[in-house]
């Protein structure tokens, strides 16, 4: 398979979801069979020296990524989900939003003390989902490894928020 250029499949969407907006869409590059292959195959050779036990994705389109990755590396497949969504005992983290506030939970029993953990999402923007995250994933004792985006918007600042994580981004604008 040749190595196909990530950034020209994804949809530049002036003025969405508010206008001063440019959306990333990423549907354009996911209906294509192997950019999707590619996207995970790249993804998983960069995390495959870190003995990572369990990839954590965030709610929905860190799912996207997460469940072939984890599949991909032969590991365990944790769901981070929106507030009430999760049947059994949950910890909760909240974070901001531009107005107001969200939550995210995560299985009390998801994780182990001491297991090698990745993050997963499509988009590293302002960091306060991949925040809350962290914090759910470090309240059960796991160690966070890497945290892996399909694209990071640099001009936002996450990364510099995420001092001492190792970020692993495959795009970045």
């Amino acid at each position: 398979m040749e190595n196909l250029s990530l950034t020209e499949l994804i949809r530049d969407v002036p003025d969405f979801p508010v206008p001063g907006i440019l959306f990333r869409d990423i549907t354009t590059l996911l209906k294509e069979g192997d950019a999707f292959v590619q996207v995970i195959d790249q993804l998983a050779n960069k995390l495959k020296e870190l003995n990572v036990s369990k990839i954590v994705a965030i709610e929905s389109r860190g799912f996207i990524f997460g469940a072939p990755l984890a599949y991909k590396m032969g590991v365990g497949f944790i769901p981070v989900r929106k507030l009430g969504k999760l049947p059994a005992d949950t910890i909760t983290a909240e974070y901001d939003l531009e107005y107001g506030s969200n939550t995210v939970e995560m299985h009390r029993d998801a994780i182990a003390k001491g297991e090698n953990v990745v993050i997963v999402d499509d988009l590293l923007a302002t960091g306060g989902t991949i925040r809350a995250t962290i914090d759910l994933v470090e309240q059960l004792g796991g160690e966070i490894v890497a945290l892996a985006f399909l694209i990071e918007l640099t001009e936002l600042g996450a990364r510099q928020s995420l001092d001492g994580y190792n970020i692993v981004t495959l795009i970045r604008y």
